[in-house]
């Protein structure tokens, strides 16, 4: 049994911050007042409701009023697309026309393929090899009926970062609504709604060292979506259901915290991310996946020919290293990742994807012992795939 245990899947999810879990303890056994109630041990638990949702509006350079909390990055999704499309139902248009890009997480991607079948139209931009898509691109797309565009600040597969400020320009340009998908960028790289000029933004707490379950849309005032989950009327009647207030406060704690260290954080992480990327590319016929200027600090990714990624996760687990793949080796398809093959990836070669993704806890000494053992493992795996030519150490796809 191996006792080493390096967790380098942060863009997955991340350990609660001490500082997080010590602001939500109260909450769970003193101050777990409703905050609808009337009386002061309530109103104790609204006002600290609304002293988490000023935190968060900070951070992200927004109003208090702006910022609804929900369940998570999914359900902030969901809202935004589709409580964009039922708000210009209410205004007489049916249906429209809704851009977004081909490497979306599926929050987006399901939910756009959901309102296709409402009768919307959208457009699914692609990609360049890096996973940026292009503002041009954006803006050619526009049409007189478009109702929204929706944009991912920076995917969570690669790690590469989009340039959100100037879709976000050309956006208000053309009165078009814009969301993004800030749940990977959040607490990693500065984020702010006036500089992006993003209409509606989704996070969630557990990618920054926040808690599971909590998450929040941005809904740049004086745009009102319709709610989504309809009940009591809290948050403003956007968002019914019991407020979670250890949750807010958790992930406000969090947000305040990570924004607070951001600038050191970013350089640490990127220096580590830099090594790795360079000592695994080392091998031969692997590659490093996404953009190596525009991405997120923590995140390395790659893809080894001959090698199935799935394979590749659990024996870097055997050696005690936590990481992801992006191939669906959860789902019953045994399809690679949408956002390999975007990128122009052969099937045969997206199988073999690796992702390591850093966080506060990670050291020089976990890249060292990374860059030991996934080679290692890599080789092993390769000498026993079938598509590997042994004798000539290559895919047999190579000529």
């Amino acid at each position: 049994m191996n006792h080493t245990m390096i967790y380098a899947d942060h863009a997955s999810t991340t350990a609660l911050s001490p500082k997080a879990l010590e602001a939500m303890l109260p909450y769970f056994t003193q101050g777990y007042g409703n905050p609808s109630s009337l009386y002061a041990f309530g109103q104790q638990a609204k006002s600290d409701l609304e002293k988490a949702r000023a935190a968060v509006a900070r951070c992200l350079n927004a109003k208090p009023e702006e910022i609804y909390f929900t369940s998570g990055g999914t359900e902030a999704d969901n809202w935004a697309l589709r409580g964009v499309a039922e708000l210009m139902a209410l205004k007489g248009k049916k249906t429209g026309h809704i851009i977004t890009t081909a490497i979306e997480h599926h929050a987006v991607l399901h939910t756009a393929q959901y309102l296709e079948k409402q009768g919307y139209e959208v457009t699914y931009l692609p990609v360049d090899g890096e996973g940026r898509v292009d503002p041009a691109a954006v803006e050619a797309a526009i049409r007189p009926d478009t109702i929204l565009i929706s944009v991912m600040a920076a995917n969570n597969e690669i790690g590469t970062v989009e340039p959100i400020a100037e879709i976000g320009a050309i956006a208000k340009a053309h009165k078009v609504l814009f969301h993004t998908d800030a749940v990977q960028a959040v607490g990693h790289i500065p984020v702010d709604v006036e500089a992006w000029q993003v209409d509606l933004l989704s996070l969630s707490g557990h990618k920054f060292g926040g808690p599971k379950g909590v998450g929040v849309l941005y809904m740049r005032k004086p745009l009102r979506l319709p709610p989504l989950i309809h009940g009591g009327g809290q948050e403003k009647g956007r968002r019914s259901g019991t407020e979670n207030v250890p949750g807010a406060v958790g992930l406000a704690a969090a947000l305040t915290e990570a924004v607070e260290n951001l600038s050191a954080e970013s350089v640490r992480l990127a220096a580590l991310r830099d090594k790795l990327i360079e000592g695994l590319t080392k091998l031969p016929y692997t590659k490093a996946t996404g953009s190596l200027t525009y991405r997120l600090p923590g995140t390395a990714s790659f893809v080894f020919e001959g090698v199935e990624g799935e394979a590749l996760l659990l024996h870097l687990d055997a050696k005690g290293i936590c990481a992801s793949s992006g191939s669906a080796c959860s789902s019953a398809s045994l399809d690679p990742s949408h956002v390999l093959l975007s990128i122009g990836l052969p099937h045969a070669i997206a199988h073999g994807s690796l992702r390591i993704s850093l966080g506060p806890d990670n050291t020089e000494a976990d890249v060292d012992y990374m860059l030991n053992e996934v080679p290692a493992v890599v080789n092993y795996l390769r000498e026993m795939s079938p598509v590997w030519d042994k004798e000539n150490q290559k895919p047999t796809w190579v000529l």
